[in-house]
């Protein structure tokens, strides 16, 4: 398997429905200034989704259906731009993610999100740039909820490091805050889960970023990396013993499970 990453191209239906806008605003003999004029977008913005760079909104389907007398063909096109759950270069993650029985990952930029509680999923979608609009966000959130279930296979295993200065970060206000702590602990209950803390001290193998270790049920080994624009999941053994024998230094300087739930408990009790 190679890795797959940010040159992963956009959805088709994308590319479909820009096509189709772009042929009758032609037929129609609408110009694209007096498309994006009516419908409220740039002229670059809508010449993005004309080229399937960017997924053309229901407004402006229905905007370009009525200027460009489509009589309801473009509006029909829709129910397939329905928004991703996920970006699309982590789909191959997410779908290995789905059915993996060891999850190991380390974390020092955020809380990892199959542990963020909604308030916090819903912080960081909102600091997103460009600003998503509110029916992907309301995807997103859906789809991170829903990956969480994962947690509650008791046959399958997790392990999260986090970096110790994460913990003590707040994305939103205090009391947020102290309630992802809580939930945590609570997380970290159940005997198939294990969170650690990293303490903030020292240099160790980790901190050029972030990874997630995963295994197989057929006992395939694969890491995955993740950064602002794209993503890289990894089945080459080179890079995944690599990646393993990283975390398998991080976790020496780790705090054991319970000095890592006597940690955190102590930074909620703080706020």
């Amino acid at each position: 398997m190679n890795a797959s990453s940010s040159a992963t191209p956009p959805p088709m239906s994308w590319q479909y429905c820009g096509d189709q806008i772009k042929l009758w605003r032609a037929r129609a003999g609408v110009s694209r200034e007096d498309l994006a004029a009516a419908a409220g977008y740039s002229y670059e913005g809508l010449r993005s989704m004309e080229a399937g760079r960017r997924k053309p909104s229901l407004h402006l389907l229905q905007v370009a259906d009525e200027m460009c007398g489509a009589k309801g063909i473009l509006v029909a096109g829709a129910p397939f731009l329905k928004p991703e759950k996920y970006p699309h270069f982590a789909e191959d993650f997410m779908r290995y993610e789905a059915v993996a029985v060891v999850h190991s990952s380390y974390e020092n930029e955020l809380i990892p999100g199959l542990l963020q509680t909604e308030e916090t999923v819903r912080s960081l979608l909102h600091a997103h740039w460009p600003p998503m609009d509110d029916e992907t966000v309301e995807e997103r959130v859906a789809a991170r909820l829903q990956r969480q279930e994962l947690l509650k296979i008791q046959t399958r295993s997790f392990n999260f490091l986090i970096e110790e200065h994460v913990l003590r970060r707040p994305l939103h206000g205090i009391e947020e805050h102290q309630r992802q702590l809580l939930h945590l602990l609570n997380m970290g209950k159940p005997r198939h889960v294990a969170i650690q803390v990293v303490p903030s001290v020292g240099a160790h193998p980790g901190l050029n970023g972030p990874f997630v270790l995963l295994e197989t049920p057929e006992h395939e080994r694969l890491a995955y990396e993740e950064g602002q624009t794209m993503g890289l999941l990894f089945s080459e053994p080179d890079k995944v013993n690599q990646l393993s024998q990283r975390h398998a230094m991080i976790l020496r300087q780790a705090l054991s499970p319970e000095a890592s739930t006597k940690f955190i408990g102590k930074l909620a009790e703080e706020l």
